[in-house]
This record gives C-alpha cells, structure tokens and sequence, in this order.
C-alpha cells in the first residue's frame, strides 16, 4: 500500500488514513521519527500515562533526581525502539 501527500511551506505532510488504519494509529498517540540508512522511519507509540512515572527511567550509576526534558525524550525513544525491536523479534 503506497499512500502519498504534498509537503505544505511550513514542511508539514498528512499521512494516509489507510496506512494510519492499518498500522492501528490512533489520535493522540506520538509519533517517533528518525532517519536510518537516508529513509526516514516512524514510529507510532500510545501517548505517556498521566500519572507519575517517577523511577521508570531508573539508570544505573547516573546521579539521583530529576531526568532533564532532553534526557526522558531520549529515554523515552530508546525505550520505545527497544520495543519495536523485540515485536519485530515475535513477528509481529
């Protein structure tokens, strides 16, 4: 399945809602993208839980309190990659 859209001037493009439904996304999730070997790859994740998470990103060795915006991003992208990686290990 190939779906495809214009790049709007503020570089902005709307996925095909076929491909979205396929892939079982739904609003709200978050949209993980980076670029592997000049193809950009996108990852779709459920949206963080409201609630604390105080202690989910525990590292070892790092120092105590509070993870930096920058560092629970890349934790959290490290963690959802992880993810994937496994589901894919399952085949699914």
């Amino acid at each position: 399945m190939v779906g495809k859209s214009p790049v709007s001037s503020q570089g902005k493009i709307t996925l095909d809602k076929a491909l979205l439904k396929r892939l079982g996304v739904k609003p709200g999730m978050i949209a993980y993208q980076w670029i592997v070997n000049g193809r950009l790859e996108i990852l779709f994740s459920d949206p963080p839980e409201q609630k604390s998470q105080a202690g989910v990103f525990y590292r070892e060795g790092a120092p105590p309190g509070p993870m930096t915006g920058e560092e629970l991003e890349q934790a959290v992208m490290e963690a959802v990659a992880e993810k994937w990686r496994l589901l894919e290990q399952e085949g699914r």
